[in-house]
């Protein structure tokens, strides 16, 4: 039986040690739970819950104003309970006007 020689390997990836190294990095860049697809997707998934966040930051702040405003002026109270709720006194009648698109022919 012939035996087989190692000569054409460079002798760097005869030594375990390096084996390992490369074997472990491959395992973790691709094959664990967090490899660097994962890491990716994380990434970007943070990156739009931030955006989310700022948004509803701007839109608490800007509830905040609003109410602030009607709790402490009557005039812009009934003014958006009557756009927001039609609401109105007893002595009026409401008309709503509803606009249509025209149809697409």
């Amino acid at each position: 039986m012939k035996r087989l020689r190692l000569h054409h390997i460079p002798s760097w990836l005869k030594n375990r040690y390096t084996l390992t190294v490369i074997a472990f990095v491959v395992w973790v860049c691709f094959f664990d739970r967090n490899d660097l697809f994962s890491q990716y997707s994380y990434r970007q998934d943070l990156k739009k819950l931030e955006a989310d966040k700022q948004y509803y930051i701007s839109e608490i702040e800007k509830n905040k104003k609003d109410m602030e405003e009607l709790m402490s002026d009557p005039e812009h109270l009934e003014k958006y309970a009557r756009e927001h709720y039609l609401m109105k006194r007893d002595n009026e009648d409401i008309f709503l006007i509803v606009e249509v698109p025209a149809e697409k022919e």
